[in-house]
């Protein structure tokens, strides 16, 4: 028998077996009315209602919904409202400028674009051909009790876009089938173990490759969510304490928060010998897991992956082998990439980048066609990471073969930088490199030589990442300028990044952080 995957089936089980329960926790302090704390069978009404909707603005199946949005209730349903019934959701970062927002409505074809009441003015200039504010939900749900016509499932069907910056200056759209979110969602949950007795909090962007597919993963397994629209390190302790948080996924930069947070918390830390956190997006420092462990008693799992794989590709959980190590010993067989995942195959080719095989890999990039075949030429997915798998079978990163920097989790293309930068009239040439960071894992560092006649200092650092500032996203923007009289570049003028980047580095194993 053959019964095709579909996103539905997280939900539909929940509303099933734990129609009862309160599904969701939404965020209270947030410009839209906040949803409160509906039941999972109240969740999947409003699934419904939102693609009956749809129905009513005439928008097919397959058909995209972009939505830009920070974490809230109505992302997370949003998940099945739209994707649930045949369209393709096209999850967006809240952090892009308008015309960051614009090319990505453009370029994957938007329908409808939803649209968080914060930002409601400042992308008043995005068109698309239906814009609602969330919480407008007059325009967002049809009337209470309206059904969604039906849809037969497909599992290779495109369920999600989630546009990732790379080595490119556009960001490209990843084409995230049923089939990737189901295998995902399942190998993810099994893998670190959860279970309807878990709370998880939503201390990652939902719209970061589908919030890791935690949407689906714990939805299934009839786990409470608990919505954080914005990441503090008090309020995340204080919402583990109050609602008896069990799991949350990571960039470093929110251990880090918390860890401070920590040092002046009146009591006992919460959720010791309970939470799990899972993190990803760039290993933090031996020290940063060994305090997790020893400050919070949380337990730290670190997984690696990419958006185009879903993205749970290995993972690296403490094991009964390691249970009599001192913490910093173990921290550091944790900050490993880690094993494959179930149904993972990993392999690194001759020039050392890491390649994958897994149900988990994208079914291509957007309109992109020959780029998606470069990238999974041979039946395997080129990841763009140098890497070396180990005789135990755990992959540790070594370096970035593509021109990325991952800064709290989020990717940033060096190149993207560049242009910028190259745009001021005092700059001559320009090289931006990640470099190490206690808070972000990675920072950005933009090297220059600057045009005759211009003086370097602290103020033309100022209006450099000013400019960047004024142009790009702000994260996107350089933390430090460095003045250079010369960059290093081969015999064919092309820049050596590596020879750049390799004195932040030193003592450190890998030039990712």
């Amino acid at each position: 028998m053959f019964v095709p995957f579909s996103v539905t089936d997280f939900l539909d089980r929940a509303a099933a077996v734990y129609g009862d329960r309160i599904g969701l926790v939404d965020e209270p302090d947030q410009p839209a009315p906040s949803l409160g704390s509906p039941t999972y069978a109240e969740m999947a009404d409003l699934a419904r209602r939102q693609a009956a909707k749809l129905d009513d603005l005439g928008i097919e199946r397959g058909d995209r919904v972009a939505i830009v949005s920070h974490n809230a209730g109505r992302l997370l349903t949003s998940f099945y409202g739209i994707s649930g019934w045949g369209r393709v959701i096209v999850p967006v970062n809240f952090r892009l400028r308008p015309d960051e927002v614009r090319y990505i409505v453009q370029d994957s074809g938007a329908r409808v674009l939803y649209i968080d009441p914060e930002l409601k003015e400042s992308l008043g200039d995005v068109e698309c051909e239906h814009v609602v504010v969330l919480g407008d939900d007059e325009n967002l749900y049809a009337p209470p009790g309206s059904t969604p016509a039906a849809w037969e499932p497909d599992e290779n069907a495109t369920a999600a876009i989630n546009y990732t910056s790379g080595t490119t200056a556009r960001p490209k759209g990843v084409q995230i089938t049923h089939r990737n979110i189901w295998v995902n969602a399942v190998t993810f949950g099994m893998h670190v173990g959860v279970s309807d007795r878990d709370v998880y909090l939503h201390t990652l962007p939902m719209f970061h490759a589908n919030g890791w597919g935690q949407p689906f993963a714990m939805t299934g397994v009839g786990a409470q969510h608990i919505v954080l629209r914005k990441v503090d390190g008090a309020e995340i302790l204080r919402r583990v304490s109050d609602h008896g948080v069990t799991v949350m996924c990571a960039a470093p930069a929110v251990a880090a928060a918390v860890l401070d947070a920590a040092q002046s918390w009146e009591g006992e830390i919460p959720g010791r010998d309970r939470v799990r956190i899972i993190m990803a997006g760039a290993p933090p420092p031996t020290k940063t897991v060994a305090r997790v462990e020893r400050e919070l008693g949380w337990e730290f799992i670190q997984i690696y992956g990419l958006t185009e794989t879903s993205p749970l590709l290995t993972v690296n959980r403490t094991r009964q082998e390691w249970d009599d190590l001192e913490p910093e010993e173990r921290a550091a067989k944790l900050t490993r990439a880690g094993a494959p995942a179930l149904g993972v195959r990993l392999d690194v080719d001759p020039t050392g980048e890491v390649l994958a095989r897994s149900n988990v890999v994208m079914e291509g990039y957007w309109g992109r066609p020959e780029e998606s075949a470069r990238t999974l030429d041979g039946g395997w997915f080129h990841t763009g990471d140098g890497g070396v798998i180990g005789d135990d079978g755990y992959l540790t990163i070594a370096d970035r073969k593509k021109d990325v920097i991952i800064t709290g989790g989020e990717n940033v293309s060096s190149i993207e930088v560049e242009d910028c930068l190259f745009s001021h009239p005092s700059v001559s040439e320009v090289a931006v490199i990640g470099v190490p960071s206690e808070k972000w894992g990675e920072t950005i560092k933009a090297l220059v030589v600057l045009a005759p006649g211009v003086d370097a200092g602290s103020k033309t650092e100022a209006d450099l990442i000013a400019w960047c500032k004024e142009r790009l996203a702000g994260y996107k923007a350089p933390t430090t300028v460095e003045f250079r009289d010369v960059l290093a570049r081969t015999a064919t003028g092309k820049l050596q990044k590596f020879k750049l980047r390799t004195p932040y580095w030193d003592g450190m194993d890998r030039e990712v952080n």
